[in-house]
């Protein structure tokens, strides 16, 4: 079995899903988001900071801070036994440090951050998990930027660097390769993002590469209504 099919078997899905009454879109937008960078504070914050960023366009200027502290935590703790792995559950909280690389860490999956998002949206927040990128372009062209997790290299990943842990709700398939950032634009050529590590607002990657990452790492997206 490959990476994609093991971990659509793993990922939780979505907790509120939205038609699309029409999927079309423009040809290209760029949204001119404020950016904000994770570093210092939160080496492992990339989920709640594009959440931040996201926030701070709809006009609700809550501090990254705020949110690492809020979003849920799985506070199961990291222990190995031979060649197994027993640590949290990206998709019921964040899963060890936010805030330093020298202790167990990883992230936290789309549930937890639409639960925080929709409670600063007002039960406004849309989680399109598991929609097509055309849903993500059709809300892009609706001015919203969409939080999304994909691989770091925003590309697909190679099966070598996949790895299985225990949970207590069962076994999670993750990559460390992963990586939040928020959608700003797109064209018919590219994928532009804020992205909260690099601290490059408005990045750009292919935009046939940056979908096969997203694939691969179960189309995790939240946005607005």
């Amino acid at each position: 079995m490959d990476t994609l099919n093991i971990w659509s078997l793993m990922l939780d899905k979505p907790s509120k899903s939205e038609a699309v009454p029409s999927l079309s879109h423009p040809p290209s937008v760029l949204l001119d988001v404020p950016l904000i960078s994770q570093m210092p504070e939160l080496p492992r914050g990339c989920e709640v900071t594009s959440l931040a960023m996201l926030l701070h366009y709809k006009g609700i200027h809550v501090n990254k801070l705020t949110l690492a502290k809020e979003i849920k935590k799985d506070p199961t703790p990291y222990r190995r036994i031979g060649q197994t792995v027993y640590f949290g559950n990206p998709n019921r909280g964040f899963v060890g440090s936010m805030t330093t690389m020298s202790r167990p860490g990883f992230g936290v999956f789309h549930g937890p951050v639409y639960e925080l998002a929709n409670r600063y949206l007002q039960g406004r927040a849309i989680n399109i998990t598991g929609s097509s990128f055309e849903t993500v372009l059709f809300h892009l062209g609706q001015q919203k930027p969409v939080w999304i997790l994909s691989t770091s290299t925003f590309e697909r990943v190679p099966a070598r660097y996949w790895r299985t842990w225990q949970t207590p709700q069962g076994p999670v398939s993750i990559t460390y390769k992963e990586h939040s950032a928020l959608l700003t634009g797109y064209d018919n050529q590219y994928v532009y993002f804020n992205d909260p590590l690099a601290n490059i607002k408005n990045r750009r990657v292919p935009l046939a590469s940056f979908i096969r990452g997203w694939e691969q790492y179960g189309r995790q997206a939240i946005t607005y209504k």
